[in-house]
């Protein structure tokens, strides 16, 4: 199943690292606060555990909210897209 996580972090270097490590579980951004990837449900908890140990860890104290939620193939193919086509330099952003 896919699962989109999405997130908002006030603090740079919390969000980056949220970021980093969500690219190296091999999710793949689709927008700058948002991943997307096809993880069973064990990868799904890995993944959650290690994004609670990333807050404990830093402790922030501005905004830090993450959600997690499974989508299946058919409702992600049926996604709308309103947006100017940007092109990024330094991100993998995909549609």
């Amino acid at each position: 199943m896919f699962y989109v996580i999405f997130y908002d972090i006030t603090e740079d270097n919390v969000r980056n690292k949220i970021s980093d490590y969500l690219k190296k579980k091999g999710l793949t951004r689709v927008q700058y606060s948002v991943f997307i990837g096809d993880l069973n449900s064990s990868r799904v908890k890995e993944i959650e555990a290690g994004l609670r140990l990333i807050k404990r860890k830093e402790k922030s104290n501005g905004r830090f909210s993450i959600l997690i939620v499974p989508v299946t193939e058919t409702q992600f193919k049926q996604r709308i897209v309103i947006s100017n086509e940007v092109e990024e330099k330094n991100e993998d952003i995909i549609w």
